[in-house]
């Protein structure tokens, strides 16, 4: 996982990280991983993210030209991603209790692109800092930032599609421009959206926000006191109805399941590791022939102010504090 800072204007930081890429020989190959409908898609995308967030089309700018790579080609691989993939999984938790006030995720995901991931450290100008976990640069899955809010996604296979904002750029606008929960819901209530998926967020008074969104549709959930979790699949009747009848070959039912039977609003943080770990059941237990594993493992503190991150699958590696915070 790499550990990479971002600082200075978005431009800048956007410049200096896809610079640092070229230099190493290090250029994604994002004409293959595009087609002449997510370029379309992205045209229209693009109007969305520069009403909402002009910011982060500077920051993909400087991006682009610092691997010298048109931002059309970019902008298009990175807007385009959730609302046309398929297969992101994970398991998303928020506690608040008398014991403290905590996030939890494990991303699940490919484990062929493990060795890509990152763990970026944002400063940029006129933004809250942040540390941000993601598979992919730019957009983020989870994270927490300097005013001690901490959002996290789970991705839900997308039944409808539509132009908007993704999954992993709702996390990033919230980590860098949200200090409260009832600041990222009045964001999420009303910024298009393009695909589907869960997002909790939760902010140092213990407040805590659940999300169930796509293109069609919204349901929020608030609570300050107790747990909210999901995993991969809409649980609300308002949502209920884009499911999908594809085989839950990623257990997303059963990992639910097991955070429920956890009797997880009590639970402290060695508690949390134990549950993500599936000392409790089912969370992370793959069969070694699938592709995907959990490929990394977040608890972020909030009262505290710690997060402790595991780099691999928390069943076999165990979790470090970041020292960068």
């Amino acid at each position: 996982m790499y550990h990479s800072r971002w600082k200075g204007s978005h431009y800048e930081a956007g410049f200096k990280y896809g610079t640092l890429l070229f230099k190493n020989s290090k250029t994604p190959n994002f004409r293959k991983l595009i087609n002449s409908e997510k370029l379309e898609y992205s045209k229209k995308a693009y109007q969305i993210y520069n009403k909402f967030y002009p910011e982060i089309l500077d920051e993909i700018q400087g991006f682009g030209d610092g691997l010298k790579i048109d931002f059309d080609i970019v902008f298009a691989f990175l807007s385009s991603m959730y609302v046309f993939t398929e297969d992101a999984f994970c398991s998303c938790i928020g506690i608040s209790n008398s014991r403290g006030i905590f996030l939890a995720r494990n991303s699940d995901f490919d484990k062929s692109i493990k060795s890509l991931t990152d763990s970026a450290f944002y400063r940029i100008d006129s933004s809250y800092s942040f540390i941000g976990n993601t598979t992919a640069m730019i957009q983020m899955e989870d994270g927490v930032n300097e005013k001690g809010l901490a959002c996290g996604l789970t991705f839900v296979y997308p039944t409808v599609r539509g132009v908007g904002f993704n999954a992993g750029f709702l996390i990033r606008y919230i980590l860098e421009k949200c200090s409260t929960v009832n600041q990222a819901r009045n964001f999420l209530e009303n910024v298009d959206i393009g695909s589907s998926q869960n997002i909790i967020v939760i902010d140092k008074s213990g407040e805590i926000l659940l999300a169930e969104l796509n293109s069609n549709d919204r349901y929020f959930e608030q609570i300050n006191d107790g747990c909210i979790y999901r995993t991969n699949h809409f649980i609300s009747n308002k949502m209920n109805k884009y499911k999908t009848n594809i085989k839950d070959d990623i257990h997303s039912h059963e990992r639910y399941k097991t955070i429920e039977n956890a009797n997880s609003d009590l639970l402290y943080k060695d508690d949390i590791k134990s549950l993500l770990s599936g000392e409790f059941g089912f969370m992370c237990q793959y069969d070694k022939s699938q592709k995907f594993d959990t490929i990394w493992s977040s608890i972020y503190d909030l009262k505290e102010n710690k997060i402790y991150r595991c780099e691999g699958n928390p069943s076999r590696k165990k979790y470090s504090i970041d020292r960068r915070w």
